[in-house]
């Protein structure tokens, strides 16, 4: 019996290795889970059909890539899903340039001849006119016309080619800064500073509105409501625009200080609109030898005529003027005409 049970064991390790060697290919092979366990879909998984893919994917019976349903928009909510593509493919719009709060433009200038000794000027102005300070020493303006900044010492009437300066400014030559500053107003306002060609600073002067901050004011009265006087000062020296102007608020005097020497063309007023009187010449520049006698180069009379241009050549301050009679105010060589008389009044003839 012992014999007969030992014969048997070798049968018994067969059998064990025949059943691992069906089981272990079954156990690993890959089995599709469901979370939803029910009998339709046991049946589904036994006969091999896909449970990923629904009826709603299928297109006519056929399986479908695009799941994607189709949304019914109202004409409404397409019209503000095109107008936002638009806006959204259309440039960002450039930001308005302002200046002290007041809407400014860029222009440009240039003058002398082409190559690294041209003169190139960028500058803003104001794109709408405004009221200026009267009591202002020089106003700036750019002429479009003649496309160049003129610095006019009193404030003139409006013309259709002036643009007042306002904003940033840069003067440059040969691609080199050589002076920058503000403009507000069509004064010269903040600091300035110039340059030579090598980039050195030679002068910083902070301007407040048209006066150098150093500057000498004086006023009519205790309420200094009125400016009186304004003797320009730079590092204890006279330099810039002088101004005198009488108790009405008109301008006296208007001229201007280099190297502590008058300089240029000094203006004497009526004292009322504005009106020039006489213009005196001085030396070009206040490091050339001092004029102690200045030289008249121009006058006018109380209505703006010029009566004397040593330039061009015109002296009538001894002549009869009918405009400088008291009461008079009309130009020279107007005639007046006749008026014209209404028409008479003609009857109807009768029939």
């Amino acid at each position: 019996m012992r014999i007969f049970r030992l014969g048997l064991r070798p049968l018994r390790f067969l059998s064990l290795i025949l059943v691992l060697g069906t089981l272990l290919p079954w156990a690993c092979t890959r089995k599709a889970v469901s979370f939803n366990s029910s009998p339709e879909q046991s049946v589904a998984l036994a006969s091999g059909a896909d449970t990923l893919t629904q009826t709603s994917d299928t297109l006519d019976g056929q399986p479908s890539l695009s799941t994607a349903r189709k949304v019914v928009l109202t004409k409404e909510q397409d019209r503000a899903a095109k107008e936002a593509e638009k806006e959204a493919q259309r440039k960002p719009k450039k930001k308005k340039k302002v200046f002290l709060g007041e809407k400014i433009k860029r222009a440009y200038t240039k003058s002398g001849p082409k190559g690294r000794s041209q003169i190139i000027e960028v500058f803003y102005f104001l794109k709408f006119p405004m009221p200026l300070n009267d009591y202002a020493p020089a106003h700036y303006y750019y002429d479009t016309k003649k496309r160049r900044i003129l610095k006019l010492a009193a404030a003139e009437e409006d013309e259709p080619t002036l643009r007042i300066l306002h904003g940033p400014y840069k003067k440059l030559q040969n691609n080199q800064v050589i002076e920058t500053g503000y403009y507000a107003l069509g004064t010269r306002h903040l600091r300035w500073e110039r340059f030579d060609r090598n980039g050195v600073l030679l002068t910083k002067v902070h301007y407040e509105m048209g006066f150098p901050r150093d500057a000498n004011v004086s006023y009519y009265g205790q309420d200094r409501a009125k400016i009186n006087e304004v003797v320009p000062y730079v590092n204890g020296k006279l330099e810039g625009d002088y101004a005198k102007f009488l108790d009405n608020g008109q301008p006296d005097w208007r001229g201007q200080f280099e190297n502590g020497r008058r300089v240029g063309v000094w203006t004497k007023y009526w004292g009322f609109r504005g009106r020039r009187h006489y213009e005196y010449q001085y030396a070009e520049s206040g490091y050339d030898p001092e004029i102690a006698e200045p030289e008249l180069i121009r006058e006018y009379n109380r209505n703006f005529v010029v009566i004397y241009d040593k330039e061009k050549n015109i002296d009538k301050r001894g002549e009869p003027d009918a405009v400088d009679r008291p009461g008079a105010t009309r130009r020279p060589g107007y005639t007046p005409r006749p008026a014209r008389r209404a028409p008479s009044k003609v009857a109807p003839k009768k029939r």
